[in-house]
């Protein structure tokens, strides 16, 4: 299933140029322009405070969205830059480039874990960290994974799950080369000692 893209509504910018986009500053408002996609450059703008809660959300540059303007197609867009103030770091200008369907692209895709019930080792009592719980993947525009699913059945304590093992969706790839964790189930604080206890024992009678 195709994750949902979020809708990134924005304005057309009347002008181009620094005074057009100081007069939109003046307004409250964050110009920016959408580029590429075999179309003309396309001057935007977006109120400040939207756009400063996209980006304390996270991943704004990493995020593929349906960019809605009036008058326009709606069109899927990744912000490829967000200028900001040097002084006060907040945004002054943005980019966005269209996307077609065909287009491969960087995007944090959500780890689900399912299976918790058929794990001996979290029977036991052990713990399972999350080491990744998104993964960064390199996938196609027009089909974007909705999760990656991991299935922790017949894990036991001190087992791991890298990124090898596990099935990713058709087309996508991690962008990292390396085999990184992404959970792992460690024993009790309670075993452990009880573990270390018996070792001791066992030197003790030797």
């Amino acid at each position: 299933m195709a994750q949902e893209i979020p809708d990134l509504i924005c304005q057309e910018r009347a002008g181009t140029g620094k005074g057009a986009a100081r007069a939109a500053r003046r307004a409250n408002m964050v110009p920016g322009v959408v580029f590429g996609g075999d179309k003309d450059p396309l001057s935007i703008q977006i109120p400040f405070n939207e756009l400063l809660k996209k980006l304390k959300a996270g991943r704004f540059k990493s995020t593929l969205f349906n960019l809605k303007v009036d008058g326009h197609d709606d069109v899927r867009v990744i912000c490829r830059d967000v200028q900001r103030d040097v002084v006060k770091d907040l945004p002054k200008h943005f980019d966005l480039m269209r996307l077609r369907r065909a287009s491969k692209i960087n995007l944090f895709v959500p780890v689900e874990f399912i299976g918790h019930d058929n794990a001996p080792g979290l029977k036991r009592g052990g713990t399972m960290t999350i080491v990744r719980p998104e993964i960064e993947l390199v996938v196609t525009a027009g089909d974007i994974p909705e999760k990656i699913v991991i299935d922790l059945s017949g894990l036991s304590i001190g087992d791991t799950v890298t990124i090898s093992s596990v099935t990713l969706p058709e087309g996508s790839k991690p962008t990292i080369d390396r085999d990184f964790m992404i959970c792992n189930i460690t024993a009790p604080a309670g075993l452990v000692a009880s573990d270390d206890d018996e070792a001791e024992g066992e030197a003790s009678a030797e």
